[in-house]
């Protein structure tokens, strides 16, 4: 049996352009489905009800928007998206595109246990770990 995880993001009313962000970075099929468009009189017309972005069978991004004041109760940390992976290329690429933006915790650097590692907070308050499985013999100069 297969099993895929879909991160589902809540964003305070700038889903849409955040989704959009996303798109830019890892590519994909984005659609995108408003409030107004589901008649809900008690929420922003403008509003995202549900986005969804597949990128490829592996990796489908979901969002919507919050309803009004729902950021107040977040705290810290709404979600980790977390990426497993061995393309080194791609993923390192992702890291910097949305670290270009937002701020970097952890560089994307080999770690302890043989892998891969970075973890990054993007423009949008979204924390994302990569976790590169690596060949043998790889260095970090190589990256």
């Amino acid at each position: 049996m297969a099993i895929s995880l879909s991160p589902y993001l809540n964003f305070p009313g700038n889903g849409r352009e955040a989704m959009t962000y996303y798109q830019g970075i890892f590519g994909g099929d984005l659609q995108l489905w408003g409030f107004a468009e589901f008649g809900m009189p008690d929420m922003p017309a403008e509003g995202l009800m549900h986005g969804q972005l597949e990128v490829n069978k592996s990796l489908t991004i979901m969002a919507s928007d919050a309803f009004p004041g729902a950021e107040q109760s977040w705290g810290g940390t709404r979600i980790y998206c977390s990426f497993f992976g061995d393309d080194l290329p791609t993923m390192q690429g992702w890291f910097d595109a949305l670290a270009a933006d937002g701020s970097v915790g952890q560089a994307l650097e080999k770690q302890v246990w043989g892998d891969v590692y970075g973890l990054l907070k993007d423009k949008y308050g979204i924390e994302w770990m990569f976790n590169v499985s690596v060949p043998e013999g790889w260095s970090q100069q190589q990256g």
